[in-house]
């Protein structure tokens, strides 16, 4: 597709704190989901061209769940890296100026949702890292 959707956030911390925050499961449990209503009670990440990111989204409830599965297709490491989900592709960037870091994800939308809704989840999960990668 070439009409990525793309999200981004400014966090308050270095790079090297914002990478592994973002790419460590032990910390994408605590922020991968675009409500309170839901969680992310298991992730997986074999960081490495051809290695899998599994990342389990569940409501809370237990109403509806699924598996986030992506395989990486480029890293570089610290900086960016992309990967290939479902047909579709995403590009993730870390920009570090001073003692912040801007995540910048551009991903290709699927046809089923409108794109505002998709920029507001993808957007909405991103919100959740700032703040737990800001408070912890």
């Amino acid at each position: 597709m070439n009409n990525q959707i793309t999200v981004t956030a400014t966090i308050n911390a270095d790079a090297k704190k914002v990478w592994d925050y973002y790419t460590n499961p032990e910390h994408i449990t605590k922020w991968n989901f675009a409500d309170p209503s839901w969680h992310c009670p298991s992730a997986s990440n074999d960081m490495r061209v051809g290695g899998k990111y599994i990342a389990r989204m569940e409501a809370k409830d237990g109403s509806f769940g699924f598996d986030f599965e992506v395989i990486y297709t480029n890293i570089v490491d610290g900086e960016q890296f992309t990967y290939e989900f479902g047909g579709r592709g995403a590009t993730v960037t870390f920009e570090s100026v001073a003692d912040k870091t801007t995540v910048t994800v551009s991903f290709d939308p699927e046809t089923e949702n409108p794109i505002e809704m998709q920029q507001a989840g993808w957007q909405a999960i991103l919100n959740n890292f700032k703040s737990y990668t800001e408070n912890n």
